[in-house]
């Protein structure tokens, strides 16, 4: 893998400084013991810019990355874009005004958030991006799991459980996402040549809420179907309580993340499997890697992220 080394990072911020101009939606985990805020040689700030903290999966990503922080005495900065591109891109805008040490960006759109990475490489101040890739811009290092490999895991799983024949349902994510994207370019591409068909493709915007509605009109349209991968484990909750309602104990329902709501429903039957990642890997290895841009050393380009299928023989 190709590396990238930054030479003579801007410095950050103070630490009382960053916390007296934070915005709404911002947050600031503590300084590390013993790192004076405020004072000469205070810790280095990091700005973590999340799509969303409406989702259980980044909200265990911001944990895990706050607690990475804490051990590497650095203050992360928190912004919650609340799935508006426009509200993230002023988000790190500011955070570049700010002038933080690196900006740990998980884009709410892949297309939308490359100016504000190409805003951050004029001002020299690192991107790492986490979960979601950008289109366009330098990116330091982007850490995530492989959701191409993910998408054909749940194909897999299907075409097995199936016996490889039948009809299926795709929940999709939040439109021009990389993770939307990559996990139905694998989920579609593993059943190429497979005797399963899908025949209904619709957005649901990774939203539990969102999965329970459109499952309900596609099972109205579509009520020939034996099965539904939604590309997160929300949406597959949502369409989970759809068939409850509609009396369809024959569907099964794969996810995709792995988060505690998730596993639970796994184990409790309600899902037929998820492809789970390691949300809060994913923010620890982040803000681990800004430490390491931070001290001026070598980061890799593609930092891959373990992911498994589970279903519930093999649920914890």
């Amino acid at each position: 893998m190709r590396k990238y080394g930054f030479f003579a990072l801007t410095a950050a911020a103070l630490l009382a400084a960053a916390c007296s101009q934070q915005g709404p939606g911002e947050s600031a985990a503590p300084a590390a013991a013993g790192t004076a805020a405020g004072a000469a040689g205070g810790a280095k700030v990091v700005g973590l810019a999340l799509s969303t903290q409406n989702n259980p999966f980044f909200v265990e990503l911001k944990q895990g990355a706050e607690q990475a922080a804490k051990e590497a005495g650095l203050t992360l900065t928190v912004v919650d874009a609340q799935d508006d591109p426009a509200k993230q891109i002023a988000s790190v805008e500011d955070l570049i005004q700010k002038k933080v040490a690196v900006i740990l960006l998980n884009p709410t759109d892949s297309s939308a958030l490359s100016g504000a990475v190409q805003e951050a490489n004029q001002a020299h101040i690192p991107v790492i991006t986490l979960d979601r890739s950008v289109d366009n811009g330098q990116v330091a290092s982007h850490i995530a799991s492989d959701n191409v490999a993910g998408g054909g895991k749940a194909a897999d799983f299907l075409r097995q459980a199936l016996g490889n024949k039948g009809n299926v349902i795709e929940l999709q994510g939040v439109p021009g996402t990389s993770a939307a994207r990559d996990r139905g370019q694998g989920f579609e591409g593993a059943l190429k040549g497979s005797g399963l068909r899908v025949i209904a493709s619709q957005p649901a915007n990774f939203d539990r809420a969102q999965g329970l509605s459109v499952t309900e009109n596609l099972l109205q349209a579509h009520p020939d179907v034996q099965a539904i991968f939604a590309q997160n484990d929300e949406m597959a909750l949502g369409a989970a309580r759809a068939l409850e309602g509609a009396k369809r104990d024959n569907v099964l329902v794969v996810g995709f993340d792995g988060t505690p709501d998730g596993m639970q429903a796994v184990k409790d039957g309600k899902l037929a499997a998820t492809v789970a990642q390691q949300p809060g890997m994913i923010g620890r290895i982040g803000v681990q890697t800004a430490k390491s841009l931070i001290d001026n050393q070598p980061v890799e380009a593609k930092i891959a992220v373990p992911l498994k299928l589970v279903s519930k023989d093999a649920a914890p």
